[in-house]
């Protein structure tokens, strides 16, 4: 935590944390650790559309641990349009067999510890994780932040100043000559921007 904007707001989360079965979420991060996280949602808005998965990777000294990955798929509470659900690739029956989405983002969120946060136009996925998360707690994610599009965007302008940076994940994913995946649900994509962070982060 560098700035002091930065050190007031993880303050004042801690101060607004009324579920001390959360405090852990206020520890140091583990040294070298991020989680990459995605979900899939019925719209882009946070504040009327809902959660139908979430998926994530941890990252551990440079590589991808794929045995701790963390996949859900959540049961709507409430009558879903199809044509949303179909975007994802989802079934009206996987969301059926889906859990809860307090119980998906109470074990999301013990899946990711104090670890920094990592993702593509992360700050919409957070909103939509913390819009449930403060029923939960009374507070929002403490977490540092890593927004991929950003670290591409330094890497592209240092090489070519005044140049044009095409910010799509898949232009990024080409760019950086990381294979796209078959289909863009939230675990495969929460991998290619695992592997996005990855080559940038190390050159």
């Amino acid at each position: 935590m560098n700035s002091i904007l930065e050190k007031l707001s993880f303050y004042y989360k801690k101060k607004r944390l009324k579920n001390p079965n959360y405090g852990f979420l206020f520890e140091e991060p583990p040294e070298n650790e991020y989680v990459v996280f995605d979900t899939e949602t019925t719209g882009l808005n946070p504040k009327v559309d809902d959660i139908l998965s979430i998926a994530a990777v941890k990252i551990k000294d440079n590589k991808i641990l794929l045995n701790e990955k963390f996949n859900v798929i959540v049961k709507p509470d409430r009558e879903i349009n199809e044509d949303a659900i179909k975007i994802h690739g989802l079934r009206k029956k996987d969301l059926e067999s889906g859990i809860s989405i307090e119980e998906a983002v109470d074990r999301f969120v013990h899946f990711i510890g104090s670890r920094p946060l990592v993702g593509y136009y992360l700050e919409f996925d957070v909103a939509m994780i913390n819009k449930y998360f403060k029923k939960l707690s009374g507070t929002t994610l403490p977490n540092k932040q890593i927004e991929v599009s950003a670290l591409y965007y330094d890497y592209k302008i240092g090489l070519i100043p005044q140049g044009f940076v095409d910010l799509r994940f898949d232009s990024i994913l080409k760019d950086l000559d990381i294979p796209t995946f078959g289909k863009h649900d939230a675990l495969n994509d929460a991998i290619m921007t695992a592997l996005i962070f990855l080559k940038l982060k190390n050159k």
